[in-house]
């Protein structure tokens, strides 16, 4: 089984500590969330994940092993991709084009193509558009792009920062529908949102980030009901 385990991780940009002594798990198969406001620490916590940004201390174990150290693709190469906030769309490329480059590591050609077609399974608007600029499509369209991007590389951890932002409801619920698939397909997934109630909805194990500290976490059902976490994010 391939689990994400975080234990005692502290970081720091400069001299200014955001993480502190952050410890939870990714479990294979599961959808986790990350809740927290700007500020909390999530994208530190996304950063340090891939080695973007060094821990002053503690461990990020994947699959037994240690991944602090390792370079970005390497992380990238044993199994774990991100689709970033934003969606960050290559705008005057093509979908196709897009794509591809999230297969880059792939040198088999047969191989990415049965990839592509894979993500035009799951989303078929992409294959109706696989010709045109990515950086003309609808907010929700490009967000389509920027999941079947990080799919590429076939991840079994799939880390999805901010899914829901910048887009209308209707495409916010889509994509919500279209984690819940990838999931079921067997692909474990790490979901860092603000969005408390439709994350809550789908995951199955949470974790509320607060200044770079944990101060919540259980099964999506218990923070649900967790009184704290319903006055700060349900109102």
């Amino acid at each position: 089984m391939s689990n994400l385990v975080i234990r005692g991780l502290c970081a720091r940009y400069d001299t200014v500590d955001v993480l502190h002594d952050v410890n939870l798990e990714v479990e294979h198969g599961k959808i986790t969330c990350i809740l927290g406001a700007n500020g909390a620490g999530k994208t530190t916590l996304i950063r340090s994940i891939f080695g973007l940004t060094l821990p002053r201390q503690g461990s990020l174990q994947w699959d037994g092993k240690e991944l602090a150290g390792m370079k970005t693709h390497e992380i990238v190469a044993s199994g774990i991709s991100c689709i970033p906030e934003g969606r960050k769309v290559f705008p005057r490329m093509t979908v196709a084009e897009n794509l591809a480059l999230g297969g880059f590591l792939e040198k088999n050609e047969a191989t990415l193509r049965k990839r592509i077609a894979r993500i035009y399974d799951i989303f078929p608007r992409l294959r109706e558009r696989a010709e045109q600029l990515a950086g003309t499509m609808s907010g929700g369209e490009q967000a389509m792009v920027s999941i079947g991007r990080g799919l590429m590389a076939e991840p079994r951890l799939l880390v999805i920062d901010e899914p829901s932002l910048g887009l209308s409801p209707l495409f916010v619920k889509e994509n919500f529908k279209v984690i819940q698939r990838i999931n079921g397909l067997g692909i474990t997934v790490l979901l860092v949102e603000q969005n408390a109630r439709q994350t809550l909805a789908i995951s199955h194990v949470g974790y509320v980030l607060s200044q770079g500290r944990v101060v919540a976490q259980g099964t999506a059902q218990a923070l649900t009901e967790n009184d704290e976490v319903r006055a700060a994010y349900f109102g």
